[in-house]
């Protein structure tokens, strides 16, 4: 049987095959343009490909009440062009095919959750730091909605007193996680792409604070089992111990647990899965979707 599994991201969407063990067996990726463009490649894509259901995991935010008329549309996102968008019903329409959606974060956290860093934990929350920062919560196997479902990248911050940018760059909001430390911040703040900056670069410390508060911020909320950070600018592996040490600092023991005071280093980590959480979790959610019908 093979699944359909659409990572949706503002910069591209990934498109992939899996089938009943999990195993992605097919992947793509497209640019996202503007989303009658994107939408109408897509589903040409999953079309020839005879999928029994499709996992949708996206940016958002999205709708995820299923009582809403507008469920599975994207919303109020910053990416301007795809504000508004009936993304999932357009795409199970033209498919055919039982669907599910969520969060792309929501989706990755579901796939570390089952397969990857947190499996065999009761909870986890996973973090993208990419084009857009966001999280995803699993908490007794189950992933987190409320109102709507976690906008992590919008909580304000402390803003730091050598932030040549304090303000960010957040179309919402001022002084937000995301308009303060996601890639294209660390872009326009610095005139350089993330990647090229070495890692004695100021930016990387400034990045680290920054990531640091959100990661306190989750523990002092949620209280996850595991934080799991991934996205494109984690592949700066340099960024993991800063984060862990400013952590350490600013919680100043008062969080008595082992897993932060002696062992942090396998508490705030890497995506078991690796690059592949997203496309594992969109998988799942085809799955789910196909067992719903």
């Amino acid at each position: 049987m093979r699944f359909g599994a659409l990572e949706a991201g503002g910069t591209k969407m990934v498109l992939s095959i899996g089938n009943e063990n999990n195993e992605i067996t097919e992947r793509i990726s497209i640019p996202t343009e503007g989303p009658e463009k994107t939408i109408r490649a897509m589903n040409e894509w999953f079309a020839q490909r005879d999928i029994a259901a499709l996992g949708i995991g996206t940016f958002g935010p999205v709708e995820l009440d299923t009582g809403s008329p507008k469920y599975g549309w994207i919303t109020r996102t910053p990416k301007l062009e795809w504000v508004d968008t009936p993304l999932l019903p357009d795409m199970k329409e033209a498919l055919g095919v039982p669907a599910l959606i969520d969060t792309d974060v929501n989706a990755a956290a579901l796939a570390e959750y089952e397969l990857g860093a947190a499996k065999g934990l009761r909870s986890c929350a996973y973090v993208t730091v990419g084009t857009g920062i966001g999280a995803g919560l699993v908490v007794e196997g189950n992933l987190v909605h409320g109102l709507m479902h976690p906008e992590l990248g919008h909580i304000p911050l402390r803003q730091e007193k050598d932030d040549p940018a304090p303000e960010g760059f957040c179309p919402y909001h001022k002084g937000c996680l995301e308009g303060l430390a996601n890639g294209p911040a660390i872009e326009k703040r610095w005139g350089r792409k993330a990647e090229t900056l070495p890692p004695d670069h100021p930016a990387w410390k400034l990045e680290a604070e920054y990531l640091a508060q959100m990661c306190i911020s989750l523990i002092c909320t949620v209280s996850p089992e595991k934080i799991i950070l991934g996205g494109g600018v984690m592949q700066q592996k340099h960024l993991f111990p800063l984060i862990r040490a400013i952590v350490k600092e600013r919680l100043n023991g008062y969080i008595c647990k082992d897993e932060i005071n002696i062992d942090i280093d396998h508490y705030i980590v890497e995506p078991g899965l690796g690059t592949a959480s997203g496309a594992t979790g969109a998988l799942l959610l085809a799955k789910r979707a196909l067992k719903i019908g």
